[in-house]
């Protein structure tokens, strides 16, 4: 069982293990370690508990379904919610943690979730302003160009798309918002 104060019983023995897994238990002998003198395994733990005292659940939380139950303590600070909640949820509920569709789907609930705040900014006072919140005008006034050139950089080969991600998704949102408002337009007119 996990989370208890007693150290786990290892499932299988050593010399099995090193059989199957190349490499595997090369610094159990401590004298291979040379950190092993600091390292003191303590029977009494001074842990006043058997099961750690589980923090309570505002909402159903996201588990993985390798896991048998959630861990005793967890984040609370950003709830799943709307769209990129639900797509959360699918990628938790249905795709192990080993499966690339798990994380995909985790990539994807990130993007939607980062255009359900741009949305809702458009109904506060101060919506989004893409030109500032990109840091694209860091580009010209903080040695931005010279930075990408001559110093071996990895992301050389991607760079031309990184203005189709950043200003892509705005341009397309702005044409589909100008385009509605002159079909509105033209409708009034006729």
């Amino acid at each position: 069982m996990a989370y208890t104060p007693q150290k786990p019983p290892i499932a299988e023995s050593s010399d099995a293990l090193r059989e199957r897994i190349s490499g595997w238990g090369v610094d159990l002998d401590p004298k291979d370690r040379p950190s092993a003198r600091r390292l003191v395994f303590q029977e009494n733990t001074g842990a006043h508990w058997q099961f750690p005292e589980r923090q309570p659940q505002k909402w159903p939380r996201e588990r993985s379904i390798e896991h048998k139950f959630l861990t005793p303590v967890f984040g609370t600070a950003c709830p799943p919610k709307g769209l990129s909640g639900t797509i959360r949820r699918l990628a938790y509920a249905r795709y192990s943690e080993g499966q690339s569709a798990h994380w995909l789907l985790l990539v994807l609930a990130d993007r939607v979730d980062a255009w359900e705040h741009h949305l809702t900014s458009f109904l506060t006072l101060r919506p989004d302003n893409p030109i500032t919140e990109t840091g694209v005008l860091s580009e010209f006034t903080r040695h931005g160009l010279s930075s990408r050139f001559g110093q071996h950089r990895a992301d050389l080969k991607h760079q031309w798309l990184d203005p189709i991600v950043v200003a892509g998704p705005w341009l397309a949102a702005a044409w589909l918002v100008f385009s509605g408002a002159r079909k509105l337009v033209r409708r009034a007119q006729s």
